[in-house]
């Protein structure tokens, strides 16, 4: 929201400094992200690389090629390098409304459907990055008041209000109740993705922190700018 004061100075908007709302582009959701959570390989150039998609779609869409995914840090490079078959498109890209490549864009459509939140609620870069920035917080900080305000911080870049960071301690208690409760489903939890998990830290812990970054990347104004 632009202040009186930015209006005052620059009623014409000459510098940039306010703009309309809307929600970021495919590619940089996923980035940011790995960015806030420590994954993101931040080297620039070159060839594609083939991150995380659901399997068998390739063979499913043509019956002859299969997609062969990457490993290691190629996992977490900006999606500008995430290779890119015509005919068989990164379907999250497509979930966000990337622009397709059959014809020219000039401008990429946005829509908000429900598939998106199941894509950040479930898609395996976003648990795995979720996961790490979990990991950050813990052990960065040991009270849950603290952990969960460096959590927020750092996903949307603002200090929570009091209210908020009370609904999110309420959510931390609840998911440790269940982790601890079920500790099968917190290792499934933390064993999504390829990078290994913090051993050293108590599993239904993470989980929870875990379960709390995931809500922190699919609330809207993680996604939107504002």
């Amino acid at each position: 929201l632009a202040s009186p004061e930015m209006f005052q100075k620059d009623p014409e908007n000459r510098l940039l400094a306010r703009g309309p709302r809307m929600r970021l582009s495919a590619e940089m959701i996923r980035d940011r992200a790995l960015l806030v959570s420590g994954l993101l390989v931040d080297h620039v150039g070159g060839p594609s690389v083939l991150p995380y998609q659901p399997e068998g779609l390739w063979k499913e869409l043509n019956g002859i090629f299969d997609y062969q995914r990457d490993s290691g840090d190629k996992l977490y490079r900006r999606s500008l390098y995430t290779y890119w078959k015509r005919t068989a498109p990164p379907p999250y890209m497509m979930t966000f409304d990337t622009a397709g490549r059959e014809t020219c864009f000039v401008r990429e459509t946005r829509t908000n459907t429900p598939i998106q939140a199941l894509n950040l609620l479930n898609d395996v870069t976003f648990v795995e990055a979720a996961r790490h920035l979990a990991e950050r917080v813990l052990k960065d900080q040991t009270e849950d008041r603290e952990r969960v305000s460096l959590a927020f911080s750092r996903a949307l870049s603002r200090p929570p209000e009091a209210p908020e960071v009370q609904m999110l301690l309420e959510n931390v208690a609840a998911q440790r109740t269940y982790f601890s409760a079920n500790p099968q489903a917190a290792e499934e939890l933390l064993k999504v993705g390829d990078s290994p998990f913090d051993k050293d830290l108590p599993a239904a812990e993470l989980a929870s922190y875990t379960m709390l970054a995931n809500l922190l990347f699919n609330l809207d104004e993680f996604v939107s700018k504002q």
